[in-house]
């Protein structure tokens, strides 16, 4: 895979010296945004003029749009794989730097395609979209921007307990660039910035069963031990401390680990893991390039905005995850589903179902479809487990089958995928998923 890299950085090379303005088309997720931070960083250090855009899906009326645009270079980041097959007919070099299940075409002299996929390597816990992204310019000696690719591993849930793969040595390389430090701690988030209860509510990994996502549950939790919920972490005594890191790692012993830190950053953005909860909300709420810029080095107001955009995320996610226990999922054979026409609902579906999963509100062994209704359409985000992976379930074949039989689209990783399909077909859809997983089941 190392060897494709360098074929990314070659042709790279060959675009940054001819002085060509570079395209990166990039996914709105964390993930994405980490991966287009990464490149536009290395690209603004070389003085190289860049044009980014930011986008929910990769579709084929947009793919047939971008040929014509006038560049030489296209970089598509944490999206792609599936259009090698149109990318190869481009007049222009593509770079592909992705991480989703791939298909059969090879790509042509015009394309570098790299995917950890291509090489054995599963893209869904050991290499991101932003881990292949810092591949294409590791070359140009940017171990200092080695950190981007962290930031997209933990916001596709990759680093939650150590890193594995190339992930491993991406760590390795951020250690090596100085940027990087790692320390054992509590990983509960905002521990200066909210009240301690809200702190625990709003931790969903490691997952805290009967406090993530319940602020009743976390006040319960503190008045127990009488702790006073309406102080923040970091006003806590050290005895105090210790009494909640032990109740706490009783609960999940995951609570206490490492953690990752860049000590030049300001405080907010110091743990790699909130930096990437940051970036998520930014691209949850449309405003991706408030995301880019803050990655880009933006600080002050923009950061400002950025925060409340992710405390509002955070209340959504919270009145989702009480939606799911009131109402609980509907069941088929081998899935489960929730479906909301609700507007906040629909904006956290695909995190609820994630995080409904691992605190216990939904049931683990079977797959959860999350559907969300767009006017016509459907959008679809299938969740599982890696238990469920290994018992054969691979969401990302079954979304992309299935959608296909109904003219939709879809694909992802096996343990995590999205689709899109017509309103109309959503019986019929949610049908052929669960005979598809319940074969997958079977004939693992």
């Amino acid at each position: 895979m190392l060897n494709r890299a360098s074929e990314a950085t070659d042709m790279l090379k060959e675009h940054i010296e001819n002085d060509d303005v570079i395209r990166i088309i990039s996914h709105n997720d964390a993930d994405g945004i980490s991966s287009a931070a990464v490149l536009a960083n290395a690209l603004a250090e070389e003085d190289v003029q860049f044009h980014t855009t930011i986008i929910p899906r990769l579709k084929g009326d947009i793919v047939n749009q971008l040929r014509h645009e006038k560049y030489d270079l296209f970089i598509f980041s944490d999206m792609g794989s599936p259009f090698i097959k149109e990318f190869n007919t481009y007049k222009h070099d593509v770079i592909v730097a992705d991480h989703h299940q791939v298909n059969d075409t090879e790509a042509e002299s015009n394309v570098v395609h790299l995917n950890p996929h291509l090489f054995g390597i599963d893209g869904s816990k050991d290499l991101c979209g932003a881990g292949s992204s810092y591949l294409t310019i590791r070359g140009l000696d940017k171990k200092h921007l080695a950190y981007f690719a962290l930031i997209g591993a933990f916001g596709d849930m990759q680093g939650q307990n150590g890193f594995t793969g190339v992930n491993k040595l991406i760590v390795d390389d951020a250690i090596e660039s100085g940027t990087l430090e790692i320390h054992e701690g509590l990983k509960i988030v905002s521990k200066s910035s909210e009240p301690i209860f809200k702190s625990l509510a709003y931790t969903f990994s490691p997952p805290l069963p009967k406090i993530s996502g319940d602020f009743e549950g976390a006040r319960e939790f503190l008045e127990r031990m009488n702790l006073s919920y309406g102080i923040k972490f970091t006003d806590l005594e050290d005895e105090e401390k210790d009494l909640l890191k032990e109740a706490l790692m009783s609960i999940n012993p995951d609570i206490f680990g490492d953690c990752y830190t860049v000590p030049k950053e300001v405080p907010l953005l110091r743990d790699l893991e909130e930096y990437s909860y940051i970036l998520d909300a930014c691209g949850k709420n449309k405003k991706q390039g408030l995301g880019l810029s803050i990655a880009l080095g933006e600080r002050d107001q923009a950061l400002d905005t950025a925060l409340k955009l992710q405390s509002q995320y955070r209340d959504q996610i919270v009145k989702g995850l009480e939606w799911i226990k009131k109402q609980g999922a509907e069941q088929l054979n081998s899935i489960q589903y929730l479906y909301s026409e609700d507007k906040v609902l629909k904006s956290v579906m695909g995190t609820i179902a994630s995080i409904g999963l691992s605190v216990e509100l939904l049931d683990d062994s079977k797959p959860v479809i999350g559907l969300s209704r767009l006017h016509k359409d459907i959008k679809i985000s299938g969740r599982t487990t890696r238990n469920m992976v290994a018992k054969g379930v691979n969401l990302g074949k079954a979304l992309q089958d299935s959608s296909n039989n109904f003219g939709g689209t879809g694909g992802g990783h096996d343990i995590a995928a999205g689709a899109m399909v017509a309103y109309e077909f959503k019986d019929k859809f949610l049908h052929l998923v669960d005979e598809m997983v319940e074969y997958q089941l079977t004939n693992d």
